[in-house]
């Protein structure tokens, strides 16, 4: 790099939700250490922060989802590769690492960070082919950022070989913080936060909240988050559940909250659990990837897809006598010491200072 600051581009698709943060925490942080940072995304909440903050976005049309669109995608971002002309590439989710991966193949160093595996999503044929396609494009790949342990035992276990970092997700410590006193209206209130989408699971906790009113006959479900299943699920809810349009300031519904909960189906480190416990709540989720990783002894977690017991857990800690008190102390202190941002930041540079030192090779 002939002594110049490292030019890196992000690719990202998502552009909102937790993988859009950790987007925007890694290329604010290395504007802020005066590399050259581009972020190469669609339109939507990630480009309109990253332009308020200063980092040049390059415009990349590609929906959410692989289809026949993916061809044409991957093409448009070799164009955005070539007039850029990064040293590095960091690719987020899974399809920037499918598009990334086919763009680039190889001829300059690639990070792919998958932010829960695309076979975690699917069954049958199509998992074996998203598990085919994720050993093969081990050959592009120079490093995998895993954001759990969990995460990457199941790239090993699919036979995905590329040497590795496991690099928690990380949240701003200072911004999501505990308030003291409880909850302001003292109404037992549960928070649900995230897309709602088949992943994020919100439909198995609705099947729960019976249960849980019946326990305790007061509480309430708050459900904050937009999606394509919103409409169908949010359809005959009574007047115990509450549906809240997605915030970029999430910081109220925790600290209105007695309890976090997370019932995905699948993850890779959940984003809305470390703001919560940073926010001194305690959270119970499905024991999916990196889920108990994330909690540890913040909450707790059941069985993934026992509804019954998720609401058995939830009434725990909705009981005065309960473990909320203590797991919300502890959730703090978890978040602080293992999950800040600056900590997750740093230890993304460092893999990126690494990867370069010994590419210099790599030449688009």
């Amino acid at each position: 790099m002939d002594g110049r600051s490292p030019r890196v581009l992000h690719v990202s698709q998502p552009v909102d939700a937790g993988v859009a943060e950790v987007v925007a925490q890694l290329a604010l942080d290395q504007r802020d250490r005066g590399w050259d940072v581009r972020v190469a995304c669609p339109p939507g909440p990630l480009a309109e922060r990253l332009a308020r903050g200063g980092v040049p976005v390059e415009p990349w049309a590609a929906s959410r989802g692989p289809g026949r669109s993916t061809p044409a995608e991957a093409r448009a971002l070799a164009r955005v590769v070539g007039r850029v002309g990064p040293d590095l590439v960091h690719l987020h989710s899974a399809k920037a690492g499918l598009a990334g991966r086919l763009a680039v193949r190889g001829r300059i160093p690639t990070l792919f960070q998958p932010h829960a595996w695309s076979f975690d999503a699917v069954t049958g044929p199509v998992a074996a082919a998203a598990r085919a396609w994720e050993r093969g494009a081990s050959r592009w790949t120079d490093r995998l950022i895993a954001v759990s342990d969990a995460e990457l035992a199941a790239g090993r276990a699919a036979g995905v070989t590329t040497p590795a970092m496991v690099v928690p997700n990380g949240v701003d410590t200072d911004r999501f913080a505990p308030h003291p006193g409880p909850v302001a209206d003292g109404v037992p209130t549960v928070l649900c936060l995230g897309r709602v989408t088949r992943q994020k699971g919100q439909d198995l906790l609705l099947k729960a909240w019976p249960w849980v009113r019946t326990a305790v006959p007061a509480a309430r479900l708050v459900l904050v988050g937009d999606g394509p299943q919103r409409a169908a699920w949010s359809a005959g809810t009574d007047g115990s559940v509450r549906w809240e349009s997605a915030t970029s300031d999430p910081r109220r519904w925790y600290l209105d909250a007695d309890v976090v909960v997370l019932p995905s189906r699948w993850e890779g480190m959940p984003l809305v659990a470390l703001e919560a416990m940073a926010c001194g709540r305690p959270v119970v989720g499905f024991d999916v990837t990196g889920v108990a990783e994330a909690i540890g002894d913040g909450g707790t977690v059941v069985p993934a897809g026992d509804v019954r017991a998720l609401a058995d857990a939830v009434v725990a800690r909705l009981r005065p006598d309960g473990p909320a008190g203590a797991e919300a102390q502890r959730a703090r202190i978890r978040a602080v010491t293992y999950f800040d941002r600056r900590r997750s930041a740093e230890r993304v540079a460092d893999v990126i200072t690494t990867v370069l030192s010994s590419s210099e090779s790599h030449r688009w």
